[in-house]
């Protein structure tokens, strides 16, 4: 979950960055530079009216719950998923059409939270890469909103920050990262029917494996619209990474193995986000 409207873009930059790193400087042994200036470019070109516009234009459409209208081009989780589909296609267009901008759906039925059948669909934008195009990190958001009944799918239910302020910032990141080119595939992705049961990603899951992708890292955006914790505190200057932890089940080999190999540095979501850009701090949290 990113608390800062530049991260999502930068982590996602840090992702692509070793691959990238390794094409440039493979004729030469030295190491690294001990600056990226691409990556303070990057950090500080969202924007952040343009996210709060986005946010307002997803609040806009009253409802986006999953079992919403579909038909209607004002109301529902239909409306909502064409206006994002139209924005990646205008974000397209500003790149010289790097963006294949596409809808990824399954019907899901016999679900406790979808009984009926029902078509979930999510959106895709793929930033092909030019070194390693089947190498994929994937930003995702998820579109669909609701009320505190999960299958009430009438009723206004805003979701500013649950969770359109996730697809906003990777609208943003999207805007950002097309203006330049990497070795690895970027995939945007607003997906669907995450409060009925995280179908929209279990769908893109099943797409990518079909389609081959190589997953790299998937960077989720969850809640991410203000900086005001529930205890009250404000706090703008971290941001919060949730990433996979040490197994509550591993065995005392399992563990002695982890702490030799470097304590809970053990996993690639972990790896990822004990990175520091643009010199923000990163909390890795379980």
């Amino acid at each position: 979950m990113f608390r800062h409207p530049a991260f999502g873009a930068v982590a996602c930059l840090i992702a692509l960055t070793p691959a990238a790193a390794h094409a440039q400087n493979a004729a030469a042994p030295a190491g690294p530079p001990a600056e990226v200036p691409l990556l303070h470019a990057i950090g500080t070109a969202p924007s952040a009216q343009r996210i709060e516009a986005d946010i307002r234009t997803l609040v806009g459409f009253g409802t986006r719950h999953t079992l919403s209208e579909t038909e209607s081009e004002t109301r529902g989780i239909g409306a909502a998923r064409r206006w994002i589909f139209a924005e990646f296609e205008r974000i397209s267009a500003d790149c010289g059409g790097c963006l294949e901008v596409s809808y990824v759906s399954d019907v899901i039925q016999g679900e406790t939270r979808i009984p009926d059948p029902v078509e979930v669909v999510s959106v895709i934008a793929v930033q092909r890469g030019n070194q390693d195009p089947g190498r994929h990190v994937i930003m995702s958001g998820d579109i669909d909103s609701r009320v505190s009944d999960v299958m009430n799918f009438t009723d206004d239910s805003p979701g500013a920050n649950d969770n359109a302020s996730g697809v906003a910032g990777t609208l943003e990141a999207a805007r950002v990262l097309s203006q330049h080119r990497f070795g690895a595939t970027i995939v945007y992705a607003a997906l669907s029917g995450e409060e009925q049961g995280l179908f929209g990603g279990k769908v893109l899951a099943d797409y990518a494996r079909a389609q081959g992708w190589r997953v790299e890292a998937n960077l989720n955006n969850d809640i991410v619209g203000n900086s005001r914790g529930q205890s009250g505190v404000v706090d703008n200057t971290h941001v919060r990474v949730f990433a996979e932890g040490t197994k509550a089940v591993e065995t005392p080999e399992q563990a002695s193995r982890r702490r030799y190999n470097g304590g809970e540095v053990d996993s690639p979501s972990r790896n990822l986000a004990l990175h520091r850009p643009h010199g923000r701090h990163l909390r890795a949290q379980p």
